[in-house]
C-alpha cells in the first residue's frame, strides 16, 4: 500500500481502471475453460480495494484540510 501514498490522484485513478479491466478480462476470458491461476481474480480484487482505500483516504485529508467535514 505504500507505492499507492506517492502517487497522484490521476495515476491511481488510471490505475483503478486498468486493474478493473485486468478483472474483467480474467472473470469473463475464462467462462470456456478453468482459469489457470485461479488466485489472480483475488489478487486484482484486493489491490482494487487498496487503490479505492488510498483515493478514498487522500481525499479525506483535503477535505479535512479545507476545514470541510463529509457529511455521513
Amino acid at each position: 500500500m505504500k507505492e499507492y501514498l506517492n502517487k497522484t490522484h490521476a495515476d491511481l485513478a488510471n490505475l483503478l481502471a486498468e486493474k478493473r479491466g485486468a478483472l474483467r478480462m480474467f472473470r469473463f476470458g475464462s467462462t470456456g475453460g478453468k482459469a489457470k491461476n485461479v488466485k489472480e481474480g483475488r489478487e486484482h480484487r484486493t489491490e482494487i480495494a487498496r487503490i479505492m482505500t488510498t483515493i478514498s483516504a487522500k481525499s479525506n485529508e483535503v477535505a479535512k484540510a479545507a476545514g470541510n467535514r463529509r457529511m455521513k
